[in-house]
């Protein structure tokens, strides 16, 4: 089968996650790239990438200028509906990275209007159900883990309480941070709250940190003192191993939020997680046994302690995600992909 992906984000190809901390998105679409390829069909992505290069099975080439295939059996549009037409297809699919009311608005829903029998292909029950209930072409399809968080050693030793932090700095950090100073920190003195964020590490880094999360780079700098530190984000090797190290994934989630992406990595690995009961990172942990699921901050602050501080229940939850939260495969979703070609 011929199979096209397509995507107009931001410069990226096969090697970018390997060698540079990549969005959720983007970095599913190279990993679901290589599954295809790996089954047998032939995988074209055109994107912004800067030179055209075969990498794992997949012909990365430039969405502008050079020339693009005849034809696909399946054309996979990344998130916006105006690429459904980028090369004609058979069978035409929507991969939706936002939430479902998005595409009833403006450029997107006229796009979507302009082709026929568009699957719309969405990453959970709670990203699915942004979406119109009665849409027979909606589906899920639940995205993979990368095999390197997949592979991660077993718990080897006693880790000191540090707890990691990925979540988009507008999607509720100034209240972990919060919660942080006022309830965890200050009864488990020593642990460190390290935050991977690529626009607030420009604060670290001496350079002018973003308008928009300003004031909570101000809240960050005055936690110092309490261990809240800001790091930049690695690529998925560098990632695991941080992942491994850490005692707790602290997680606010959002209602909007499509899949939770890093915590289902973190997950694989083997670290508790700890969230609110609300939107898609609800779905990645399994409720008392991989992490905890917390219905107010009082409840979150104590299961996060309880992760940095009591070693017996580290251990459980360590022991539980690695056994439970690391099956899902790229290879099966590629699977799920294929079904969607008539």
């Amino acid at each position: 089968m011929n199979v096209i992906f397509v995507d107009d984000s931001f410069p990226f190809d096969g090697l970018t996650p390997r060698d540079e901390p990549m969005g959720g998105a983007q970095k599913a679409l190279v990993y679901l790239a290589e599954a295809m390829a790996a089954r047998g069909h032939a995988v074209t992505v055109l994107n912004r990438c800067s030179v055209a290069r075969d990498n794992r099975g997949v012909a990365w080439r430039p969405i502008d200028g050079g020339a693009r295939p005849d034809r696909a059996d399946l054309l996979v549009a990344l998130r916006n509906p105006v690429l459904l037409e980028a090369v004609p297809a058979t069978s035409h699919a929507l991969w939706v990275t936002t939430p479902g009311q998005s595409l009833l608005r403006g450029d997107s829903a006229q796009a979507l209007a302009q082709v026929r029998d568009v699957r719309l292909v969405f990453m959970g029950p709670a990203h699915r159900a942004t979406w119109r209930e009665d849409d027979p072409l909606a589906s899920i399809i639940v995205p993979g883990v990368p095999e390197v968080y997949r592979r991660a050693e077993a718990l080897g030793g006693y880790w000191p309480p540090r707890a990691v932090v990925t979540t988009h700095p507008r999607m509720d950090m100034d209240w972990l941070v919060s919660l942080w100073t006022r309830k965890i920190e200050p009864l488990i003195k020593g642990a460190e709250l390290h935050i991977f964020s690529g626009s607030l590490i420009a604060g670290p880094q001496g350079r002018t940190v973003p308008e928009e999360v300003r004031d909570l780079w101000r809240q960050i700098e005055a936690a110092a003192g309490q261990g809240v530190r800001v790091r930049r984000p690695m690529p998925d090797h560098d990632m695991a191993d941080e992942f491994f190290h850490a005692r707790a994934h602290l997680y606010p989630g959002g209602l909007g939020e499509p899949y939770a992406f890093t915590l289902a990595e973190s997950q694989a690995v083997g670290t508790p997680g700890v969230t609110r009961r609300q939107g898609a990172a609800a779905e990645r942990i399994v409720d008392g046994r991989s992490g905890f699921l917390t219905p107010d901050d009082e409840a979150f602050a104590n299961c996060a302690i309880l992760c940095l501080k009591e070693d017996i229940v580290y251990r459980g939850r360590t022991k539980d995600a690695r056994a439970m939260q690391r099956g899902r495969t790229w290879d099966a979703a590629a699977a799920e992909f294929e079904a969607l070609a008539v």
